[in-house]
């Protein structure tokens, strides 16, 4: 053979060598790149997560919190009506007189007698607590619930 054609081999040989060295490399450096765009994502779809986990263990402490404060305010509701009767009764807490008179149609004032017409006045301070308790209570559900929504609200706007 002749010295040419060995040279011409060894170069398209040496060529193809370093085609396939630079091919290989290219391919690495892509999946390299592909390799660290797939973390970028991984570690932003963590954060986001972890955002989200976060942001729902402090809404859960917010409407515990909400919950307890009901539930306290229910237990302490319980004792409203009795101490309400305890006070009309012992006269240091007086009903507006709407209340204070609770007539009935049931009754004709000519008919009663001394205990019935007496009975209207004490039925009005009878049904006092039970009707503040009621009120109370339906204002401890309210502002749970006005607490909750106000908590939505809040992690609504963030």
């Amino acid at each position: 053979m002749n010295r040419t054609l060995i040279a011409v081999i060894a170069f398209v040989a040496w060529s193809a060598g370093m085609f396939g060295a630079g091919w290989a490399w290219r391919g690495d450096r892509a999946e390299g790149v592909e390799a660290r765009q797939q973390a970028g994502a991984s570690a932003g779809q963590v954060h986001q997560v972890t955002q989200a986990r976060a942001t729902e263990h402090t809404q859960a402490e917010v409407m515990a919190s909400i919950g307890a404060k009901h539930e306290e305010d229910r237990a302490a509701a319980e004792t409203v009506p009795a101490a309400v009767v305890a006070e009309l009764r012992s006269g240091t807490v007086r009903l507006r007189h709407d209340l204070a008179t609770c007539h009935t149609g049931r009754l004709s004032e000519a008919a009663a007698g001394a205990i019935e017409r007496d009975a209207p006045a004490d039925l009005g301070v009878t049904l006092a607590g039970p009707a503040i308790g009621i009120g109370r209570d339906a204002d401890d559900q309210l502002r749970a619930c006005q607490a909750v929504i106000a908590a939505d609200r809040v992690e609504l706007a963030h």
